[in-house]
């Protein structure tokens, strides 16, 4: 099994999603978390005084998949979250050894 994290533009969750749905994702985390990359920040100005922004809001989106899966669902999140531009995010892929459904007992890929 693989645990596939990706962190993408807040906009594109709903595109992600759907897409991964239509696949067969029955499960997935998602978080609101803040980063920076190569795409830097933003300037704002608050009562004066110029401020720089470098964390810029993210969604990051935690799936655990069985390991005949994992390629198909980075290319479809690569598909769906990306714009073209810098800051469009990552994905990372890590093997994982087990998977327990608390509710039943079940292991591994048919706790998925």
């Amino acid at each position: 099994m693989k645990k596939v994290e990706c962190i993408l533009r807040p906009g594109k969750l709903e595109e992600v999603k759907d897409a991964l749905s239509q696949f067969g994702v029955k499960g997935m985390t998602v978080y609101q978390v803040m980063g920076c990359g190569l795409q830097g920040g933003r300037k704002e100005v608050y009562r004066g005084t110029e401020l720089t922004i470098n964390l810029l809001p993210k969604i990051k989106i935690e799936i655990v998949v069985a390991d005949k899966d994992a390629d198909e669902i980075v290319k479809i999140i690569t598909k769906t979250a990306n714009t073209g531009q810098i800051g469009d995010g990552k994905i990372f892929i890590s093997p994982v050894e087990n998977v327990v459904r608390i509710r039943t007992g079940e292991m591994d890929e048919s706790a998925i």
